[in-house]
């Protein structure tokens, strides 16, 4: 697969497709690591103590995937048959294998939100009455940024509503924070202040901050503590992590103030697909680094207008039968921005 794609690709498809840079290299190479389990790396410690700090937390742990952290904290926090409340399109219910369900036994309670981004009203109303025939409402979770909401930014308005109402019924509170860098970034707020009402959140190092590997899931020292037990349980449990963590570490110090840069090549992308005939902007304002496209007008599928960009260099996602997806990283120049508009004009007029 890997072999038939363009040398010099223009890769759209997600910014997970980054690639470690050399000074990323070198860091993990030069990587001071013992063994994880014993405490004994003291990079993956450092690692961790920054990101709890970062996040205003008592602790962190570092883990292989985002998804695990996410997974981790619904089943630090639930017990078999509570109820998850989140938003419809939100990435726990839609792109983790219902892991949920599987690992914390926990029910669903999707809410209908616009962007992703919903209300404390919609939490109250998604409480379940408190009976023994209804799963007990256990958590409620948001997103940030949101990505099926085409990179929405929660506001801290919008996040205080949510976890007043969170609190009015007892419930926990978790972000999502796969793209909280990509939120602070284009807020202005810091990740602090954004994590302070949550009783969890993480962050991704492997899509934005462009680290082959990695989350780290934060919250208060017993949540942590219990998180390290699931980790161990799910087969998370790492050995020399250091060489992992040193590009976290690395990441952090060099590619987060720079995700503005993401920010502005995806509207740029954004404004060049809109001038094409047939093809419309899902979400007209392009807050972060994601642009979905509804190219159905174009009389071409996803699918076949993405092979057809391919042959010109770029990979963009095909998302349905008629949405595409393109999310802007590091390893895409605003040269490759303008390549990718000119293939997204060409695959279309065919």
């Amino acid at each position: 697969m890997l072999s038939a794609l363009p040398r010099n690709l223009v890769d759209l498809f997600s910014d997970t497709m980054t690639r470690p840079s050399s000074g990323m290299r070198k860091a993990m190479a030069e990587a001071e690591v013992g063994d994880e389990q014993r405490g004994e790396d003291p990079t993956t410690r450092a690692l961790e103590d920054r990101v709890a700090e970062l996040l205003g937390k008592d602790a962190a742990v570092f883990l292989p995937s985002g998804t695990m952290c996410n997974q981790i904290a619904l089943a630090v926090h639930c017990r078999s048959g509570d109820e998850i409340i989140a938003p419809d399109n939100s990435h726990i219910f839609t792109f983790e294998g219902g892991g949920s369900s599987a690992i914390a036994g926990a029910h669903s309670r999707a809410v209908p939100a616009d962007k992703g981004v919903f209300t404390g009203a919609a939490v109250t109303a998604a409480v379940r009455p408190p009976m023994r025939h209804a799963p007990k409402s256990r958590l409620v979770a948001i997103e940030q940024t949101m990505n099926l909401g085409g990179g929405a930014v929660w506001s801290m308005t919008q996040i205080d509503d949510v976890a007043k109402a969170a609190k009015t019924h007892g419930l926990v509170m978790h972000m999502d924070g796969a793209r909280l860098p990509n939120a602070v970034v284009a807020s202005g707020v810091s990740a602090k202040q954004m994590s302070a009402p949550c009783d969890s959140t993480w962050i991704d190092l492997s899509k934005g901050l462009g680290c082959p590997v990695g989350g780290v899931l934060a919250g208060s020292k017993d949540f942590i503590a219990e998180a390290w037990r699931w980790k161990h349980r799910l087969g998370g449990a790492l050995r020399q992590s250091g060489i992992l963590a040193a590009a976290g570490l690395y990441a952090l110090d060099h590619n987060w103030d720079r995700l503005a840069e993401d920010h502005a090549n995806a509207r740029a992308f954004a404004e060049a697909a809109a001038a094409i005939k047939g093809v419309k902007l899902v979400y007209p304002k392009t807050e972060t680094n994601l642009v979905f496209l509804d190219v159905s007008g174009t009389g071409k599928s996803a699918a076949a207008l993405s092979d057809a960009i391919l042959a010109h260099g770029v990979r963009i996602g095909a998302m349905g039968p008629a949405l595409m997806r393109a999310v802007t990283h590091l390893d895409v120049s605003a040269a490759g921005i303008a390549t990718a508009g000119t293939a997204l004009r060409k695959a279309v007029a065919g």
